[in-house]
């Protein structure tokens, strides 16, 4: 057994999104979990669900109906209800599931025990938690279902806390019509979901016997407040350090370059438009996650010597660039003001951005444009490859902003770009960066059909801060997304930035998660904040302790890390994937014996009820 459980609090994810962060955990991890969260509205069906016990179609209550590889009937999630999802090493045999449930059902106990709700426990006949199991009138406030197989396990409890109850009775719950279901609050017990949480990780780490626990929690306010879409907040904000402007005469978009740096910084074209978040909105997140927004490195304090960057306007630099502008392509590497263009884009290589240069999102630490995105070009994936063709790139880079106002969040646009590209060069390996499209299972699929050689998407930071960087997204969802990358037999990227007041712990923690979905390659660089109504930057990290990181993460198994105060998602993005595999062809052969030799083991559902 592991001697550390690895307890994360994720907030409200989607139930298609949790599943597939649970079968990436189980399929991927080595390591013991436990996933606390909430659902959105959705009734989920066992393998032994009958359908007439859903009594509505669930789409006129607001909820989404979704089958599931556990075992048991129907039932419910939604907000006010604490799921966890125990990903487990567990000992195999013929009363594998049998002894896992009984193991979460104590956990329960002790837990609501340790909550105030004495004399919670077992009902013969009937897995879950009850109250008054013992007297006239048993009521289920915990259902519990499992899948055991390969000696993990999979799925959990649904321990009411005070969820709408009016959901549970447009189904029969777990297939009992004649016991009610209760919650805590339905017992005159009233409390936040965050002691609920803290309860049952100290008793499942108690009980289970681990040594230790690793934990990480996403912001646990939810905020009622939403931006419009394409709002450009309080204006463009000052550029961090002095601006000097070159290539003047460039028409729609500006973009600081190295921005955040000692030294000039450089703003290519004009009219840009500022961040999409409001100031006093981020400094809200950031207050919100633990971090000062008023604290951290002054905007006029001078850069450390490791992130100053000469700028290299060579004949490759003004060849690559002429390229750009001849065929009206996007790079992030303008778009985001990457410290590393010059080093770059000497060296041939590039970054384009597809789906035009405006994003729907409103990232804190992101420069790219938020103004209302124009149509899509059907063009753009032609004049991609023609320019692949042109600079003779073996490592082609393609990534997106944002779009949350296409039916398929821009995957379509992935998938004919791949296809001009291998048109026009067979022998460029493609490697793209996407959005998570919304966690929409068919707009990945289209994506992970094209088969890029690397599928990259970033989780940007640790769980604590997302809220206050990212807003739009969601930790769950990135690793979903990443998870089902992997299923589909890609080599999977992702990075983070650090510098916005997240702990060398927390870095450590996040390389966990994405070792536990299986991912090959990470890129970890220091933040530079573009204009000061971006979020600040709390501190300078060191170069040895980004090599500290790369140690750490490389020390869990994963392939690659790419790791220093400059690196970016795509820095050395060809020597990345190639140290990549050939790291995973070394270990083929141990990898291939471990999976052959639980092939065989059985798998066993446990009934939700």
């Amino acid at each position: 057994m592991s001697q550390v459980l690895r307890a994360r609090w994720l907030g409200r994810v989607r139930y298609q999104d949790g599943l597939a962060l649970q079968r990436g955990l189980w399929s991927e991890g080595r390591d013991d979990w436990l996933l606390l969260l909430e659902h959105r509205h959705v009734y989920t069906l066992g393998v032994r669900a009958r359908n007439e016990h859903v009594l509505v179609d669930p789409a006129s209550v607001g909820a989404e109906l979704a089958r599931s590889d556990r075992g048991g009937d129907v039932t419910y999630h939604g907000p006010g209800q604490l799921v966890g999802y125990p990903i487990l090493s567990v000992p195999m045999g013929p009363n594998a599931s049998p002894c896992h449930v009984h193991r979460i059902e104590q956990l329960v106990i002790e837990a609501l025990a340790d909550l105030g709700l004495a004399g919670a426990g077992r009902l013969d006949g009937y897995p879950g938690v009850w109250v008054d199991s013992g007297g006239g009138h048993p009521r289920k406030i915990c259902a519990i279902g499992v899948r055991v197989s390969r000696g993990r396990s999979m799925h959990g409890f649904a321990l009411n806390v005070a969820p709408d109850m009016d959901y549970f009775s447009h189904i029969v719950p777990c297939g009992i019509a004649d016991k009610p279901v209760t919650s805590l609050a339905a017992e005159g017990i009233d409390v936040p979901m965050s002691r609920v949480v803290d309860a049952v990780v100290a008793r499942a780490t108690s009980i289970w016997g681990y040594d230790r626990v690793d934990r990480a929690d996403v912001a646990w306010r939810v905020g009622t407040e939403e931006l419009a879409p394409f709002t450009r907040g309080e204006g463009p904000g000052e550029p961090v350090g002095r601006a000097t402007v070159v290539g003047a005469g460039r028409v729609g978009r500006a973009t600081v370059v190295g921005a955040g740096r000692a030294g000039p910084a450089t703003v290519v074209g004009a009219g840009r438009v500022g961040p999409a978040v409001p100031v006093r909105m981020i400094d809200k997140r950031l207050a919100e996650a633990g971090v000062d927004p008023a604290g951290g490195v002054p905007l006029d304090a001078r850069k450390p010597e490791w992130l100053r960057v000469n700028a290299r306007m060579g004949e490759e630099y003004r060849s690559l660039r002429r390229t750009m502008r001849q065929l009206d392509l996007v790079t992030v590497c303008e778009e985001a003001g990457c410290p590393n263009i010059y080093e770059c884009w000497a060296d041939g290589t590039a970054t384009f951005m597809i789906n035009g240069d405006r994003c729907t999102r409103a990232c804190g630490f992101c420069l790219v444009d938020t103004r209302k995105p124009l149509p899509a070009d059907p063009d753009e994936p032609e004049r991609v490859a023609e320019a692949v063709a042109r600079l003779g790139l073996a490592h082609a880079v393609v990534t997106t902003v944002a779009r949350d106002d296409l039916s398929d969040g821009g995957a379509g646009a992935f998938a004919a770009t791949v296809a001009a590209i291998r048109r026009r060069v067979p022998g460029t390996a493609i490697e793209l960066l996407i959005s998570d499209c919304k966690g929409d299972p068919d707009s990945l699929a289209t994506i992970f059909a094209a088969a890029p050689e690397v599928l990259n998407h970033n989780v940007e930071t640790v769980p604590r801060l997302q809220r206050a960087v990212r807003p739009s997204a969601s930790y769950a969802r990135s690793l979903a997304v990443l998870a089902r990358a992997k299923a589909a037999g890609l080599t999977t990227k992702s990075g983070l930035i650090v510098g916005m007041g997240e702990t060398f712990a927390e870095v450590v923690s996040t390389l966990a998660d994405l070792n536990g979905v299986g991912v090959d390659i990470v890129t970890i660089g220091q933040y530079l904040r573009p204009t000061s109504h971006h979020l600040p930057v709390v501190r300078w990290w060191k170069p040895e302790e980004f090599a500290q990181l790369a140690a750490a993460g490389e020390a869990m198994g994963i392939p690659h890390v790419e790791a220093s105060p400059l690196t970016r998602s795509s820095y050395h993005a060809r020597q990345a994937a190639a140290s990549a595999a050939e790291m995973a062809a070394g270990g083929a052969v141990g990898a291939g014996a471990a999976v052959g030799a639980g092939a065989a083991a059985p798998a066993e559902s446990g009934s939700f009820g």
